[in-house]
């Protein structure tokens, strides 16, 4: 099964959480905060303009975000945990340094 978003929301697929610190501590599962980045797995058609046009979205899928704590509403599909969050709840995307031989 497939899910497309509507206008401007996003599906999302949390990223797996940090469960051990740079120190090295071990965190419990229970004790682990909800991760705040995610990887875009949907994007709808775009916002809706007062001239009728759909603006596209800033992202795309595959784009690693950042979202707040409370942004969006948990679905399951597939057995597999989503969010799906407008994408003014996105507070930025991700970006891999590039080495130089990627950027030649």
């Amino acid at each position: 099964m497939s899910i497309k978003p509507l206008y401007d929301r996003v599906v999302v697929k949390r990223l797996p959480a940090e469960t051990i610190t740079r120190g090295g501590i071990v965190i419990p599962d229970k004790a682990a905060e909800k991760p705040t980045q995610g990887e875009v797995f949907a994007v709808g058609g775009g916002v809706p303009l007062d001239n009728g046009e759909l603006r596209p979205l800033s992202v795309r899928v595959g784009d690693r975000v950042l979202f707040g704590h409370y942004a969006g509403t948990e679905i399951k599909l597939d057995g597999e945990t989503y969010l799906i969050v407008k994408e003014s709840d996105i507070l930025g995307i991700l970006e891999t340094a590039k080495t130089e031989e990627q950027a030649a």
